[in-house]
């Protein structure tokens, strides 16, 4: 797993205010966050053994986020501390239907370089599977494409939040996991259903990818490979915080996926794991174990 750690600062609200506008809040939160740290202790918790490679500050926030991943029994060998600059943080507002509005600074998370990874990434070579997001320089994503290709890894992209890829990166993709905003942004093609989603499963293969999963939120999944093509539904389930829902599909994922289960029985697994974590309030601690999944 390579990718962001950030400390989640999280406000309920009746509704997201106007420009301008101040509304009293309800309940306040701190919860360990980071798309990538969210997708470690996903995955974590779904039975994985993770390896986690990040960068976070020299300060309280980057201390308490280390001895949260060991409690979590993530590998912690390959988490940097950057002595100038201070942990991600992210500011979460979330509204009385469960969506919510994240603006993040991204601190330590901007300072992770390619020599860094590629010295993590050293210690870790028996590792099959490689994760990762778009919270760390692009700079970084592109030497994971261009190691997994020369090291035969599967890596995996959640291209989250979406920006611009240079072709090598797609070429070195074994799979992508966009949802449809970020699948929009990508391929210029608006996800609606089936139809829209097969159109950009095909865009994505033309740059390269080997593999795409087009999350839709209370629709489920679209799947795009050799073996099985088609929508995977969701169960429906009372929403509180959608926070980080892609983070924990994406981390269950991988999780099923190293353990050889099929394409179809790894996404079922995945959603199933989604949809208990927006029962629940907070990004990494509504992430289930693996017995709530398997139930």
């Amino acid at each position: 797993m390579v990718g962001s750690s950030n400390t989640d600062m999280v406000m309920k609200t009746t509704r997201f205010p106007k420009p301008g506008e101040t509304l009293m809040g309800g309940e306040f939160f701190v919860f360990q966050g980071g798309k990538g740290a969210n997708q470690a202790v996903a995955a974590a918790r779904a039975g994985g053994q993770v390896h986690f490679v990040c960068k976070v500050g020299n300060d309280p926030l980057g201390v308490n986020a280390i001895e949260h991943y060991k409690s979590e029994n993530i590998e912690t060998s390959g988490i940097l501390i950057d002595e100038r600059t201070a942990t991600g943080t992210a500011v979460i507002t979330v509204n009385d239907e469960g969506e919510n509005c994240i603006i993040v600074a991204p601190g330590a998370n901007a300072m992770l370089t390619q020599g860094e990874v590629s010295g993590a990434l050293e210690n870790h070579r028996d590792a099959d599977w490689i994760i990762t997001q778009l919270e760390t320089p692009i700079e970084v994503i592109n030497y994971l494409a261009k190691y997994a290709t020369q090291n035969k890894k599967k890596l995996v992209l959640n291209p989250a939040p979406a920006a611009a890829l240079p072709d090598e990166v797609y070429q070195g993709l074994f799979l992508i996991t966009p949802n449809e905003t970020e699948t929009e942004m990508l391929s210029g093609i608006a996800v609606v259903d089936e139809k829209t989603a097969l159109e950009a499963a095909a865009f994505f293969k033309l740059k390269g990818v080997q593999n795409t999963i087009i999350t839709m939120g209370s629709k489920g999944a679209f799947v795009s490979t050799e073996s099985f093509t088609g929508m995977i539904a969701t169960q429906k389930v009372n929403v509180v915080d959608t926070t980080a829902a892609g983070d924990v599909f994406n981390g269950s994922l991988l999780v099923a996926l190293s353990e050889d289960k099929s394409w179809k029985a790894s996404v079922e697994f995945a959603c199933r794991a989604a949809a208990i974590s927006v029962t629940k309030m907070g990004a990494q601690a509504s992430a289930p174990l693996r017995a709530e999944i398997d139930e």
